[in-house]
C-alpha cells in the first residue's frame, strides 16, 4: 500500500492522513523509515493503534537535523491540527489557580482559565486547599478583595482586614512589599521569605516600634502554620516534578506531583488514550506549556533527546531521573497509589453493582440515557458515561431527536440507543458493561430490541422514576435494592447525571430559539 522504502532515514515528523486528507496522527522519529514501518509490521497491537492502521490513507513527512528539532516540529503540528489520534490533554481535569491581578494595588482570585494580565499560581488540585491558601494570604497581609477602589472605606477595613488603598490608609511601597510577600509564598519561597521577615522584626523592634514588630510576628506564625498545612515536605533547595502513570484499557491515567523545594504544591491529573509513545508526547506537549524544573521522576527510560529538549527550553540542565529504589522511588509509588485512589477509588460501588446484578464481568464502563422535552417540543436525549465509578464528560453525549415528530418517550430512547451503539460497531470502539435507561419497562424492553437488531448482548437495565424501581430484561417483577444500598445509590447517582444533562442541553436549545 505505501513505499515505505523511499522514505529517509533521518529523524523527523511523520503525518497520517485518512481519505479527506485530514491529519490523524502526527509523530516524531530519529529514523523515518525504521519508525513507519514498525506500524505495518506489528503481528499484535492495540486496537486503537488497528484503527488508526485503517484509517490511514497517506503519508507524509518533515525531516530535521536533529531528533529534538523533531521533538518541537512534533508538538507544533500536534496544536496546530489536533489530531484524533494523538493524546489530548484537554481530556485533563481543570483545576482553578491563584490569580494575582495586575492592578496599581492587585489582589488575589481565583481563575479557571489564564485569560486576563497578571500571575497565576496552580492550578490547585483540591478547592479547599486552594481557597485555604488564598484566604489565608488575603487575610494575614490585609490584601484589598474589592472588584473596584471604593470611594469610602468599606467593613473589612474596619474590622482590620484590609488596608484600605482605597482611602491611603496605606502607600503604594508598603502595599507592593505586602505583593511581593504574597508572591513569596506562591512561588515556594517560604522560607527565603520567613529569614527576612525575622530581620525586618528584628529592626522594628530595635526602633521601638512594637505594633509593626507584632504584626510581622504574626505573619511569621500564620506562614508556619500553612507550611503544616502542606501534605507533604521534603528538603530540597530545588524544584522536581514526578510523573506516573497506569495504563488500563487503552486508556493512559497519569498524575504529575509538582515539588517546589521539598513541598507539594500541585496535583494535576490527565487521563487520555493510549498511543506507543504517549509519555513522550505528554512531557513536550505538558513542559511546552509549563514551568520546566531541576528534576523530572519518571517511571520508565526515555530517549534522550527528551533530555536535551527539556534541557534547551529551561536553558539550564535538566535530569530525568528512573529511580530504582530509596526516596525517589517511595515518591514514584506514592503518585502510583494517588492515581489507584483518586481515578478508581469509586470502584467498590462498582463491584457491588456487579454482585447485585449478578454480572459476569465488573461494569467499569456504565452508559445511562434519558429524554428530555418542554411541553411536547425540542425532545433531546442524553448520554452520560461512568467509567470505574466516576463521571467520565469527555464521552458524555447529546441527541436531538430526528425520527419523531410528536412526544414518544420510549421510541426516542430506542432512537438514541441505536444511534449510540451501531457508530460504536463502525467504530470499533469499546462497548459499556451496562447500560441504564431512565424510564419503565416501555423504554427498557425499546432499547433491549435495538440492541437486539444490531446483535448486540450488553447487560441493560431501566429505573423508573415514580418508586425508583430497578427493571431487567425478561422479569416482569422490579428488582428489590434496599433504599441505602450503594448499588442502587449508585445508580440513581447515574440517572441523576444523565437527567441534569439531558435538561441542559433542552435548555441551551430554548436559548437559541429564543435569540432568533
Amino acid at each position: 500500500m505505501f513505499d515505505i522504502g523511499t522514505f529517509p532515514t533521518n529523524p523527523g515528523c511523520y503525518l497520517f492522513q485518512n481519505t479527506s486528507k485530514k491529519i490523524i496522527y502526527v509523530g516524531k522519529a530519529k529514523n523515518l523509515r525504521k519508525r513507519i514501518r514498525s506500524y505495518f509490521q506489528k503481528k499484535q497491537i492495540d486496537p486503537k493503534t488497528s484503527n488508526l492502521i485503517k484509517s490511514i490513507a497517506s503519508i507524509s513527512f518533515i525531516v530535521t537535523d536533529t531528533e529534538v528539532e523533531a521533538l518541537i516540529l512534533e508538538n507544533t503540528l500536534i496544536k496546530k491540527h489536533q489530531p484524533k489520534y494523538n493524546i489530548n490533554l484537554k481530556d485533563a481535569k481543570t483545576y482553578a489557580y491563584i490569580h494575582l491581578t495586575d492592578e496599581q494595588f492587585p489582589r488575589l482570585s481565583i481563575a479557571r482559565q489564564k485569560k486576563a494580565n497578571g500571575i497565576y499560581f496552580g492550578p490547585f488540585v483540591s478547592a479547599l486547599e486552594r481557597d485555604h491558601v488564598l484566604q489565608f494570604l488575603t487575610r494575614t497581609f490585609s490584601l484589598r478583595t474589592c472588584k473596584k477602589l471604593p470611594k469610602k472605606p468599606c467593613l473589612r477595613f474596619h474590622l482590620k482586614l484590609c488596608n484600605a488603598p482605597c482611602i491611603g490608609e496605606i502607600s503604594k511601597e508598603d502595599y507592593d512589599k505586602k505583593i511581593r510577600n504574597v508572591r513569596f509564598i506562591l512561588s515556594g519561597k517560604s522560607k527565603e521569605l520567613q529569614k527576612k521577615l525575622k530581620k525586618e522584626m528584628t529592626r522594628k523592634s530595635q526602633r521601638y516600634d512594637f505594633e509593626g514588630a507584632l504584626i510581622i510576628r504574626d505573619q511569621l506564625i500564620a506562614i508556619e502554620h500553612l507550611q503544616e498545612h502542606q501534605k507533604m515536605q521534603r528538603q530540597r533547595t530545588f524544584n522536581e516534578d514526578i510523573i506516573n502513570y497506569l495504563l488500563i484499557d487503552e486508556q493512559v491515567y497519569l498524575m504529575l506531583f509538582n515539588i517546589y523545594k521539598g513541598t507539594l504544591s500541585t496535583k494535576n491529573e490527565f487521563i487520555f488514550g493510549y498511543t506507543p509513545d504517549f509519555l513522550e508526547e505528554f512531557i513536550v506537549q505538558y513542559y511546552s506549556e509549563n514551568p520546566i524544573p531541576k528534576e523530572v521522576i519518571v517511571p520508565q527510560r526515555l530517549s534522550e533527546s527528551i533530555t536535551v529538549f527539556l534541557s534547551q527550553k529551561r536553558k539550564k540542565k535538566v535530569r530525568i531521573i528512573l529511580p530504582k529504589k530509596g526516596e525517589k522511588k517511595q515518591l514514584l509509588d506514592l503518585v502510583a497509589k494517588n492515581i489507584e485512589s483518586t481515578f478508581f477509588g469509586d470502584m467498590t460501588k462498582v463491584e457491588e453493582l456487579k454482585h447485585k446484578l449478578h454480572l459476569q464481568e465488573s461494569p467499569t464502563i456504565i452508559e445511562c440515557f434519558d429524554i428530555s422535552h418542554l411541553s411536547g417540543t425540542l425532545m433531546v436525549g442524553s448520554m452520560v458515561q461512568f467509567r470505574n465509578g466516576k463521571a467520565d464528560k469527555s464521552n458524555y453525549r447529546r441527541f436531538r431527536i430526528r425520527t419523531l415528530e410528536s412526544i414518544d418517550d420510549v421510541a426516542a430512547i430506542a432512537e438514541v440507543v441505536r444511534r449510540r451503539y451501531t457508530r460504536l460497531q463502525q467504530e470499533h470502539t469499546a462497548l459499556p458493561q451496562l447500560i441504564i435507561i431512565d424510564g419503565g419497562i416501555g423504554q427498557l424492553n425499546a432499547a433491549v430490541c435495538e440492541l437486539e437488531k444490531i446483535d448486540l448482548k450488553i447487560p441493560i437495565l431501566s429505573i423508573a422514576k415514580q418508586f425508583e424501581e430497578i427493571y431487567l430484561p425478561g422479569f416482569p417483577e422490579p428488582l428489590h435494592l434496599g433504599k441505602k444500598e450503594k448499588a442502587l445509590l449508585f445508580i440513581r447517582e447515574i440517572r441523576d447525571e444523565a437527567h441534569r444533562f439531558a435538561i441542559a442541553y433542552n435548555r441551551l436549545l430554548r436559548k437559541k430559539e429564543l435569540r432568533t
